[in-house]
């Protein structure tokens, strides 16, 4: 494929000019959109991605990024870049955003579901927050040794997180270094969002996790966006924290979450980062985003959902990042310790499913303003009637008995 065939987007002729944030400092990037399904909303088509890879390809020989990889998770593509931009940077943002709109230019030539659906805006503004692409980004000083774990979810909700980042970062039980290891014993600091009222708040964990778990036991509204280490002064995670629906104003699918972890050195080991998907943890989303389903790991051979747009899946990536090179992916999930984990989420789905239209499946009617409920309110809204009232006690208003009129 030559580079002057159209199919990716160009790189800026002013890039080389652009000063850069920092010599040694390393942004990592994960950019998603959905823009087109392949079947119905299951698998991203291999042309879509062959113009992703040529894209990225371009733009690291053209030393926009140091590197890049694309993978996909469901009917979502995702850019993993290495840059030295800083996050909400115009030029990586805008590179992903054209980058997007040619892989909807492949989707609506092989006329599949949905193409450009997360592409909420007609053209670029500056950045990507609020035209519909999710994106999670952390930018760090590279340690000798930089393992990362980029994971990828499709079918679920950003909230999705909130639980996993809870036990790797708060909970002994789960990440042993927090009571044995001196870097992580004094704990992290929890930044969440409160995505209805478009607030943020930290919460100093070990001492206020109580208070943080009353919040992000809610994962429809409050979401853990990153994780930071008080010992290290270095942001540990950050999660992608978009929701469509509340950009959209309507249901247009769900936001199919990516998160990045570092690892090692003073924060959770990759097995304490990895430990929270043995257990397929309930999360909201699969079919039309209506109900609850149990997160399957799975490896990137088994990320396309099926069964009832479900169970909603995750992968996870592994890389060591060397002078702003991704040295891999590993296929983390690929391996036998999770097949218990997948067992248990096909009994879980199996139980969920029986309940039909019924709650827990579904979720709870607060939860469901932003899907494609309130074109059934809206229709039948003037047949709801007030309750008669109640009716009259029967000796209401009859004169006394006689015995009574003689006392």
């Amino acid at each position: 494929m030559s580079m002057d065939d159209g199919l990716s987007p160009s790189i800026p002729p002013a890039l080389m000019v652009v000063v850069r944030v920092g010599d040694f400092m390393i942004t990592l990037s994960i950019i998603k959109a959905d823009t087109g399904g392949f079947v119905g909303h299951s698998a991203v088509h291999p042309d879509m991605m062959a113009a992703a890879h040529h894209a990225v390809d371009r733009a690291v020989r053209s030393e926009l990024l140091i590197d890049g990889h694309v993978a996909s998770c469901g009917d979502d593509v995702s850019l993993i870049m290495t840059h030295r931009y800083g996050v909400d940077s115009e030029l990586i943002h805008s590179f992903a955003w054209d980058t997007f709109q040619t892989t909807t230019g492949v989707a609506r030539e092989l006329g599949l579901y949905g193409a450009g659906q997360d592409l909420l805006s007609d053209a670029f503004s500056g950045n990507l927050r609020g035209m519909g692409p999710g994106y999670a980004e952390l930018e760090f000083d590279e340690r000798p040794s930089e393992p990362v774990v980029c994971f990828l979810a499709d079918k679920t909700e950003p909230g999705a997180w909130n639980y996993p980042l809870y036990k790797m970062f708060a909970d002994p039980f789960n990440t042993a270094g927090l009571v044995i290891d001196a870097k992580m014993h004094a704990g992290f600091v929890f930044e969440v969002y409160d995505l209805f009222e478009e607030k943020w708040i930290c919460f100093d964990c070990p001492a206020e996790l109580y208070d943080m778990l009353m919040y992000i036991g809610a994962p429809a509204r409050y979401v853990v966006h990153s994780v930071h280490s008080k010992t290290l002064g270095e942001t540990a995670a950050a999660t992608s924290t978009q929701r469509l629906s509340l950009i959209a104003g309507k249901y247009v699918g769900k936001d199919d979450p990516v998160m990045i972890v570092r690892a090692q050195s003073g924060l959770p080991a990759l097995g304490e980062v990895l430990e929270p998907f043995a257990f397929p943890f309930t999360v909201g989303g699969s079919m039309r985003g209506s109900h609850h389903a149990p997160f399957m790991p799975v490896s990137v051979g088994h990320a396309h959902p099926a069964r009832f747009d479900g169970p909603p899946r995750v992968v996870a990536l592994g890389f060591q990042i060397h002078d702003g090179r991704l040295v891999g992916p590993r296929d983390l999930f690929a391996d036998p310790s999770f097949d218990e984990a997948r067992h248990q989420a096909n009994l879980a789905m199996d139980y969920l499913r029986r309940h039909g239209p019924f709650e827990p499946h579904r979720l709870p009617l607060e939860d469901l303003e932003y899907t494609t409920m309130p074109q059934i309110q809206a229709r039948i809204a003037n047949r709801w009637t007030p309750l008669p009232s109640p009716p009259v006690p029967a000796t209401a208003g009859r004169p006394a008995s006689a015995g009574a009129a003689k006392s």
